[in-house]
């Protein structure tokens, strides 16, 4: 637990701040997330953005100084996926993936994400294996409510790459454009609710805003700080490994509950669909009674 004082706070306001660029008008829904692209000013030494700073070029003959942000914090769950755009192979070595609880501003960034950065505390990043970093490849990356990174890959499998992401500070997602990883496209982001999904806006429309309430919920640290954490780290005893046969990589690979994608999804329904773990299955049977995916009932 952090115990916030006032001057703190008042300190997390203006860097919140500083890191949230003014942004154009775009159409929002009742359940958007927020516009979600790659911070403008917090880049490294070699990118440069394009495509409304939604994609990220490592120039440059070196397979370094490419670090880039999100222009937000994004939420535990909120999964944000990106797409390789090109590689180099006279490189070894991938892009890297992770998440800072230090807000992105204006600054001389070192070199590399692994070790430059997460040797200073609040930065946590992890390598994606080569082989789910070709050209025109889509993985998406989160931070569980238990604090565990995790990345999904156009094979559908779940991969584990780390745990201790501190949830008690706002988080930016950060990318590291490493090695053979030349460029990458930030397709948005989409967090799985109870029965529904959010997502981030797409691309800015001039017809119509709604910015405003949203920015403001942005910079309310209170609502950063001192969260009360839905589940935590024990959650991650119940992720168990796919059988061998299903095994494409050297990462750990798990099916998650479909409710609270948290748990090993255990339960089988009479609908066939085996997508709730033991936790959620009481509260779907209790609240609603029927399947998450296919709205069969289950009561009887």
């Amino acid at each position: 637990m952090h115990y916030i004082t006032e001057d703190t706070k008042s300190y997390m306001y203006k860097m919140v701040s500083r890191s949230l660029e003014p942004e154009p008008a775009h159409v929002c829904g009742p359940r958007c997330l927020g516009r979600l692209t790659f911070h403008r000013e917090a880049v490294g030494a070699l990118v440069s953005l394009s495509q409304g700073a939604r994609r990220a070029d490592r120039t440059g003959d070196t397979f370094r100084h490419g670090l880039v942000f999100s222009s937000r914090p994004v939420q535990p769950q909120e999964r944000v996926r990106l797409r390789v755009e090109r590689c180099g192979l006279n490189w070894c070595g991938a892009m890297r993936i992770g998440f800072t609880t230090v807000p992105p501003i204006a600054r001389d960034l070192p070199s590399m994400a692994i070790p430059d950065l997460t040797n200073i505390p609040g930065h946590w990043a992890a390598p994606v294996p080569e082989t789910c970093c070709h050209a025109g490849s889509e993985l998406e990356f989160w931070v569980s409510n238990g604090g565990t990174l995790y990345f999904r890959n156009a094979n559908g499998r779940q991969h584990k790459l780390l745990e201790g992401v501190d949830l008690s500070w706002p988080l930016w997602a950060m990318i590291d454009v490493y090695g053979q990883t030349c460029s990458v496209l930030l397709l948005g982001s989409e967090k799985k609710c109870f029965l529904s999904n959010q997502k981030s806006c797409p691309a800015p429309q001039r017809h119509s805003s709604c910015s405003a309430h949203q920015r403001h919920a942005l910079l309310n640290v209170d609502e950063y700080v001192n969260v009360k954490r839905i589940c935590d780290d024990s959650h991650d005893r119940y992720l168990l490994p796919c059988p061998a046969n299903k095994q494409t990589s050297d990462c750990e690979s798990v099916e998650d509950c479909a409710v609270c994608m948290s748990h090993k999804a255990c339960i089988s329904l009479r609908c066939g669909h085996q997508c709730l773990c033991h936790q959620c299955f009481t509260r779907v049977i209790q609240e609603f009674g029927t399947c998450p995916l296919c709205r069969q009932n289950i009561k009887n």
